[in-house]
């Protein structure tokens, strides 16, 4: 780890980088100049995977009243069988990002078993898989984060392309493919913020003293984490992502400060609710971190906390609110982080629904809890494209049967600009274009 370098230094560092990659002419061969992107709509996009199999009865068709007031424009309180085992969040006053979007109500994961990572693989990658997948394996076909950095011109570096999931053990696997031609050299930055701020963790990494064997490999898998070659746990392979010198040594800055903050007591209530963070909103807080620091291009985040629901509905209906307040103050963080505001499109979207029907366990408030075994109600889900007015048609609904889950790659690679780069054949998709002015 390098030595430590004040935040605000730090910053305006790592602000020239980042700058340096994506702002500068470039000259080719021919001696013709051009810029640094191609026709874009936006220079930033956050993809927000609302995941953990979410229910379009509980969140866009709100039969249990509004869970996600800072996602939804509706009036109307919480049904009482669950508002009894909801944690207190700040009321919310302002504005819903639905006023700000355009949103898909009858979005589909249409295709492929409803599992956590063969939803995500196809968000990620655009492409159905009909089998189930093995979590031991890259995706076979590139992601975006592969497309994004392989097809812009010219390519884009790994600070400009992050992949935060939650701990879930093979959500790894899905920062680049096997494709030929594709690959670890495409990969994104990744990061677990579960584990990066684990208490261990930090007090090993800022506080350094003899360890046991055992400590070392756990303080050591911290330090690769951003390193030329980060380290996947075990069955996952190597990740095998270069940074290059310069960048390594920011994004290793970046994890150094992170420590110091956690230390320092800034992760105790960083968004002043009390205790009441749980996991999703410190993925997202780390993901806002990595926006104010880098102002990455491509961003994509996942929560995973309403996965709760196979044993407990109103927990999964209390961590639907706490991840909604999430994805609003993600929001609000990029309106008011300069190079981000008035030029960032958010995506949101399930990985996948939920079943219609619930299984056999009761919560201490009396209601079913649900699974997701590929019935038609689990394959139903939401996508809500929020941006600026210039360029998102605002507050727009589209309540018949439109898009599916394998429409979000070709929309990003349409908004920023190298769509028309990726070989013919590779996407199934199409650009959601109604959302777009």
């Amino acid at each position: 780890m390098s030595n430590y370098i004040p935040r605000r230094s730090f910053l305006k560092r790592a602000a020239l980088a980042t700058a340096a990659t994506v702002a500068a002419p470039y000259i080719l061969p021919s001696g013709r100049l051009f810029a640094s992107s191609g026709s874009r709509i936006a220079n930033h996009v956050v993809f927000c995977l609302f995941a953990g199999g979410v229910r379009n009865i509980e969140s866009v068709d709100m039969q249990r009243g509004n869970l996600m007031p800072r996602s939804f424009s509706a009036p109307g309180s919480v049904d009482p069988s669950i508002a009894a085992g909801m944690d207190p969040l700040p009321a919310f006053t302002g504005n819903s990002l639905q006023s700000q979007a355009t949103l898909f109500r009858e979005f589909r994961y249409a295709q492929g078993p409803t599992g956590h990572f063969n939803g995500h693989s196809t968000a990620l990658t655009g492409n159905y898989t009909l089998q189930d997948l093995s979590i031991k394996e890259a995706p076979k076909m590139p992601t975006i984060f592969e497309y994004y950095r392989k097809h812009n011109s010219p390519s884009q570096s790994t600070l400009n392309a992050w992949w935060i999931s939650n701990s879930l053990g093979p959500y790894p696997s899905l920062n680049y493919s096997s494709y030929p031609g594709y690959g670890a050299l495409y990969g994104a930055n990744y990061m677990q913020p579960q584990t990066l701020i684990s208490s261990d963790g930090f007090s090993a990494l800022s506080n350094p003293q003899n360890f046991s064997s055992v400590q070392k490999e756990k303080v050591n898998s911290l330090r690769n984490f951003f390193n030329e070659s980060f380290s996947k746990s075990g069955q996952y392979g190597d990740a095998g992502v270069d940074n290059g010198m310069t960048d390594r040594e920011l994004v290793q800055e970046f994890l150094r400060q992170e420590v110091i903050a956690k230390e320092s007591g800034q992760y105790n209530d960083p968004w002043g609710i009390g205790t009441y963070m749980n996991s999703d909103m410190y993925n997202v807080l780390l993901t806002e971190r990595v926006i104010q620091t880098f102002k990455p291009e491509l961003t994509v985040v996942n929560m995973q906390g309403v996965d709760v629901c196979h044993s407990n509905f109103t927990d999964y209906c209390n961590n639907l609110r706490k991840a909604d307040y999430a994805v609003g103050h993600l929001w609000q963080t990029i309106q008011n982080t300069p190079g981000m505001a008035n030029d960032t499109i958010l995506i949101v979207a399930p990985e996948h629904g939920r079943n219609l029907q619930p299984n056999t366990l009761i919560d201490q408030y009396g209601n079913a809890a649900l699974d997701h075994n590929s019935d038609a109600t689990s394959r139903e889900i939401f996508c809500m494209v929020v941006g600026p007015s210039g360029k998102i048609q605002q507050n727009q609904v589209i309540t018949q049967v439109t898009g599916e889950s394998i429409d979000i790659v070709p929309t990003i690679s349409h908004i920023l600009g190298f769509n028309d780069a990726i070989p013919g054949g590779m996407l199934s998709g199409r650009f959601l274009n109604e959302a777009f002015v």
